[in-house]
């Protein structure tokens, strides 16, 4: 590898959901200065990045992805201030720090929108929004059929001045969150100025939330659209935005490496791919391998999707960006429940990707964690960069039986019940302690946390996780820091093993003198010799014997 290799290509990036992770004030919410004070955490666990989820001033109605106000840190989290003490402290220790935008709707407390609501139809004040006149005689109906990615309709009707019904407005999530028009010159010259803003306070990136469907089809069709496609997403305009914040980003390129990542929710990997053109995004997600199931022929097919698409982006003269491979996130159930599911229940929601990334049913956990520990290692080995949850790194599993008075999902609200939503994956982290808080508090704090904690969280509290050689903590160091070593020396290629040359359930693929090896069924793997000597294996193993569901790290001796 080159040593003019950016920074961001392989990085390992932690996502902080900053309301959970450490509250250091005492009243329940995570803030920015908990999270500065377990620094240390993050720095012997090998992270490059930390991703902070929306920490801007918000009434809190999607957990801070409805944003009143772009320039500034909620006093909820610290202030700009605590951020400003957090970066510093972060750069001390060789970690960067990215905060999450969210370009695609503001908060219907924004100032705009409430401007937009006193004026009157067809006014400069609405042209900033998706306003559009109802269907049917009186305008009863919404505008198109679109359906908000919370459930219900994706338009709520306003009340003129004088009480009657007006015009409808365009939310592809909740009600609280206005889509905002990528049309109008003024909201793109608005987002360009929210990306200085924070460059210029040291920020070293962005996650762009919903990157993919800011641009909407001219006139809003129905669904689908003619060409079979979203007509709310995946746009072509769409990559003349990121284009132009590319080029933000690189007016800092003299004595800075900043780096935007996208969220692209996408139909193929081509799709996701095409926002790492050169000269757009440094990455973007591919969420297609955390959707897959426990299966060797799924976890290969998927990878070379992406792969594959990659490629063809990356074969002309410029550099393209990098892949963020992800396995976890605060839209999903944690993979230890995903992969220890054993029988599952229905999912009821509008999101058609609920039933395989947020399922509910009985799991095994210690075969959970098995998988999830063989997955890191597959994920951890693929080139690009790896993007990792918080709690992931302490084995924890999904939250199921949260009381239904304590939900703050709207997922919930808006399903009227019928999906939980995201909160299990959301409650706040035990750091230390048999009782709740855990340590997430401090002592003598004036509030319980804001999603409650289940007693069974003691067992895998930080601190007892740090004193067990054989924690899932301390082999998400080992991993970390064997990956570190390996970089250097590591081609982009990857060479699949011949499908089933081992065994069916067994995956192998090679990038230079890496062999990695994922056993996906339940019988134990003789590895052949001709492999190499194992670095890490994410079980104990006897002797060459690789236990089911686990994966290894080989190399051939140099």
């Amino acid at each position: 590898m080159s040593p003019e290799r950016p920074w961001w290509r392989d990085a390992v990036v932690y996502q902080v959901y900053v309301k959970s992770f450490a509250d250091a004030d005492g009243d329940g919410t995570g803030d920015l200065d908990g999270l500065a004070s377990r620094l240390d955490h993050l720095d012997r666990l090998g992270t490059d990045a930390l991703w902070l989820s929306p920490c801007y001033p918000s009434p809190g109605r999607d957990g801070g992805y409805d944003i009143a106000d772009y320039f500034s840190i909620d006093p909820l989290y610290g202030g700009t201030a605590a951020l400003d003490r957090l970066v510093k402290a972060a750069h001390d220790r060789g970690i960067r720090i990215l905060l999450d935008i969210v370009p695609n709707h503001c908060s219907a407390e924004h100032p705009w929108f409430q401007r937009a609501l006193r004026a009157p139809a067809g006014s400069p004040e609405r042209a900033l929004f998706h306003f559009r006149d109802g269907r049917g005689a009186s305008g009863e109906l919404p505008p198109n059929n679109w359906q908000s990615m919370f459930g219900g309709p994706a338009w709520t009707r306003t009340t003129d001045a004088d009480g009657d019904p007006g015009q409808w407005y365009l939310h592809l999530f909740d009600a609280w969150q206005p889509d905002l028009n990528w049309n109008h010159p003024e909201v793109r010259e608005h987002f360009e100025a929210v990306l200085r803003h924070w460059f210029d306070k040291g920020v070293d990136g962005f996650r762009i939330d919903v990157a993919a469907m800011l641009v909407k089809a001219d006139g809003l069709p129905d669904r689908p659209g003619p060409d079979g496609l979203d007509p709310a997403a995946n746009q072509p305009a769409v990559h003349d935005i990121h284009r132009a914040w590319r080029a933000v980003a690189e007016e800092y390129a003299g004595d800075r490496e900043l780096m935007l990542v996208g969220e692209v929710w996408a139909p193929t990997a081509e799709h996701v791919t095409a926002f790492i053109r050169p000269g757009e995004l440094h990455q973007a997600f591919y969420f297609d391998l955390m959707a897959q199931p426990w299966d060797s022929a799924a976890f290969r097919a998927s990878t070379q999707r992406a792969l594959q698409a990659l490629d063809a982006v990356a074969a002309g003269p410029e550099p393209a960006g990098s892949l963020a491979w992800v396995l976890n996130s605060h839209d999903a159930h944690r993979s230890v429940s995903r992969y220890g599911l054993t029988h599952a229940e229905p999912v009821k929601s509008p999101d058609e990707m609920a039933d395989v990334l947020r399922p509910r049913g009985r799991v095994d956990i210690s075969l959970g964690q098995a998988r999830a520990r063989a997955a890191l290692l597959f994920q951890l080995a693929l080139p690009g960069a790896a993007y990792l949850y918080q709690g992931e790194e302490l084995g924890l599993p999904e939250v199921m039986d949260l009381p239904d008075d304590a939900r703050q999902d709207p997922i919930w609200t808006r399903s009227a019940g019928q999906e939980h939503g995201r909160d299990g994956c959301r409650v706040p982290l035990p750091w230390a302690g048999d009782d709740p808080p855990f340590g997430f508090s401090p002592a003598g704090a004036r509030q319980a946390p804001w999603l409650p904690q289940p007693q069974w969280f003691a067992s895998y509290a930080q601190d007892r996780q740090a004193a067990d050689p054989q924690s899932t903590l301390n082999f998400y160091r080992s991993a970390l820091a064997a990956r570190r070593a390996l970089l250097a020396d590591l081609p982009d290629e990857v060479l699949w093993g011949e499908a089933g040359q081992i065994r069916d359930d067994v995956l192998v693929f090679t990038r230079g003198r890496l062999t990695v090896v994922t056993v996906f069924g339940d019988d134990p793997l003789d590895l052949p010799e001709q492999l190499g000597h194992v670095v890490l294996a994410s079980s104990p193993m006897e002797g060459t014997r690789l236990p089911g569901n686990s994966a290894a790290w080989l190399t051939q001796s140099s």
